[in-house]
Order: C-alpha cells, then structure tokens, then sequence
C-alpha cells in the first residue's frame, strides 16, 4: 500500500469511527443522558480531525502538484465518508438539543 492509499484509510477510519460516535450520541441522548451524549460529540469531534487532517495533506498536496495520484475510488469514498461524518455530527447536535427540549416539556406537563 502506497502512502495515498493509507492516508485515504486514515480519512475512512477515523471519520467512520466518528460517526459511529455521533450515533451513540443520538442514542444516549434519547434516553436522557444528556452528558454522555455531549461527551461523545466531543469525541467524536477529536476523532474526526484526525480524518480532516490526513484530509487536508491530500489537498495541500495537490494544490502544490506534489501528488502523483489520479483522484481514484478510495480517495472518493473517503471524502464521502467525510462529508458523511460531519452531516451526522450536525445532526446529532440538533437532536440532543430536540430531545433535551421534548424533556423539559414532558416534566412541565
């Protein structure tokens, strides 16, 4: 494996790692544990600028020409995971703040 390819598996490994926490954070949150459910965005924040670093060599590289690449499959599938990520990240956040507010409204009602 060349050094492209293995930072393209760093990109698909951490932001998949990523997501996978922003998951469990919509899912903590639904049950009301509010602060694991921000501490996993927290976590899952970390872990995904790892992929968004490795990410931004790839870019540096290619404004600079140094990369002698073609843009294959496996750097198109990690920058979708990329994006992915960060799509679920956003929507993790939105639903702890939903679900903190369907709470607060249960235990006024």
């Amino acid at each position: 494996m060349d050094e492209f390819e293995n930072v393209a598996f760093q990109i698909i490994s951490a932001v998949g790692t990523a997501r996978s926490t922003y998951i469990q954070a919509i899912q903590k949150a639904k049950a009301g544990d509010f602060d694991r459910a921000e501490a996993l965005i927290e976590e899952g924040s970390k872990i995904f600028l790892e992929g968004h670093h490795a990410h931004a060599v790839l870019l540096q590289q290619e404004a600079n020409n140094t990369t002698k690449h073609p843009l294959p499959l496996l750097i198109i599938h990690a920058e979708d995971q990329l994006m992915s990520a960060e799509a679920f990240k956003i929507l993790a956040q939105e639903f702890i703040d939903v679900y903190k507010r369907v709470e607060t409204l249960e235990k006024k009602g």
